[in-house]
């Protein structure tokens, strides 16, 4: 019988600063990356759902958190960005940990992740135990605060080339197609009862429309035969002693003061939903009838 999954349904990861979780086990380079997933987030995924020996499944891996903390943690992993400059980085994030002795291995892939079987090795196949990712929320996203002699302003929150087909530069409509066939396509990856975790948020696209991006992902999940199993609350803050420490940027605090101002009832932002859902059968597949 598999192991019951944990019930913790709020997972502290951000306990420490991003720039802490990250130092000394990223490349500098990492902080060009306009979209890193938290590593506490990635580890407690990856530790929670899978045992050392794994093979642990990113397919919009960015700079390599999930394929860094899968190897730290003795498991291996697979990675996919459609950006070369990225997997560039993922690379040397994962030599990095190769370097400092993490047990587990991970291999990255330049390609479209929309296409992912076509990319990944056909021993990959029901071999996945943990499919882990999330997706971009429009062109631009955190990215660093630079001060210069003309002001303040964000640089490195850019994703590249529009016409490279990166789902960040296509439209909410054509980033859930593209999300469905690549869960579509992990779904065929998975091994029996595999699960797959996506970190994502409520995205505002215009000061007044606010998109339920996690809903709107659970359904495309839900459509491509994926199980849900549990909706939990990764924090994007600390908690000491039973309040909420904010880690928004300047840039945040500014855009809720703005909207505030503007009669809209906005606050920071503390956290990201995180979706667990388990193997199931595709659509149209029937399981066999059980017979004594």
């Amino acid at each position: 019988m598999a192991e019951p999954l944990p019930v913790t349904s709020v997972w502290l990861t951000c306990q420490q600063p991003a720039r802490d979780q990250r130092r000394g086990r990223y490349v500098r380079a990492t902080s060009s990356h306009p979209g890193k997933m938290l590593p506490h987030l990635a580890a407690h995924a990856i530790s929670s759902y899978t045992a050392p020996g794994d093979l642990v499944l990113d397919p919009m891996c960015g700079s390599g958190t999930t394929l860094v903390e899968a190897m730290h943690l003795g498991r291996h992993g697979l990675g996919i960005d459609i950006e070369p400059r990225f997997t560039a980085l993922a690379d040397a994030n994962v030599a990095l940990a190769a370097s400092q002795g993490a047990p587990g291995t991970a291999q990255v892939l330049t390609g479209d992740a929309t296409v992912l079987l076509d990319l990944v090795p056909a021993s990959t196949v029901g071999r996945v135990g943990l499919v882990l990712t999330s997706p971009p929320y429009g062109r631009g996203t955190h990215g660093l605060v630079q001060t210069t002699d003309t002001g303040v302003r964000k640089r490195n929150h850019l994703y590249g080339d529009r016409e490279s087909g990166n789902l960040a530069y296509g439209g909410w409509s054509r980033l859930l197609d593209g999300f469905a066939a690549i869960l579509a396509a992990s779904h065929h990856l998975l091994r029996p009862g595999g699960i797959v975790v996506i970190a994502c948020r409520p995205v505002r696209r215009h000061r007044d429309d606010l998109i339920d991006l996690p809903g709107e992902l659970l359904a495309v999940a839900r459509a491509v035969g994926l199980v849900p199993v549990q909706r939990c609350v990764a924090m994007l803050a600390a908690v000491r002693d039973g309040r909420i420490v904010h880690r928004a940027s300047m840039f945040g605090m500014l855009s809720v003061r703005r909207s505030r101002d503007e009669g809209l009832p906005v606050h920071l932002i503390a956290h990201e939903d995180v979706l667990v859902l388990r193997q199931g059968d595709p659509p149209g597949r029937r399981r066999p009838a059980i017979t004594s």
